[in-house]
């Protein structure tokens, strides 16, 4: 099972606006910029972020019923903040590999320990 929801609230009201500054620049993080789908509201969420079979890969680190994955399936189109750039992605399909193969090695490790098995796979808008 993938982190606690509880810890999700926490890290939204603490965590997410302290850490939202080093994602955007660190490898292996990322903000992903979404708009909520019933309030319009622009939203910010750090993510673990590779680069991946031409697009972009999104580690589901507190699964599959997050808000910002709802809101980028219902919208179709993102954006991302990433190594210091903003790509727009679109297509964003959900995943599952339970070794988390497709993340570097020490990587694989943490998620594999999270048991976050599913992920994000979004391509760069044309």
């Amino acid at each position: 099972m993938p982190l606690p929801r509880a810890f999700a609230r926490i890290n939204r009201r603490v965590s997410n606006p302290v850490l939202g500054v080093p994602a955007r620049v660190a490898p292996c993080f990322g903000i992903v910029i979404h708009r909520g789908r019933k309030s319009g509201r622009e939203y910010r969420s750090p993510v673990m972020v590779f680069e991946r079979d031409g697009g972009y890969r999104i580690a589901l680190t507190y699964g599959r019923d997050v808000d910002w994955l709802k809101n980028i399936r219902a919208a179709g189109r993102f954006e991302l903040e990433t190594r210091g750039r903003t790509v727009t992605l679109t297509d964003p399909v959900v995943g599952h590999d339970a070794s988390a193969s497709w993340a570097p090695p020490l990587v694989r490790q943490v998620l594999v320990g999270l048991n976050a098995e599913d992920y994000v796979q979004a391509r760069r808008a044309d």
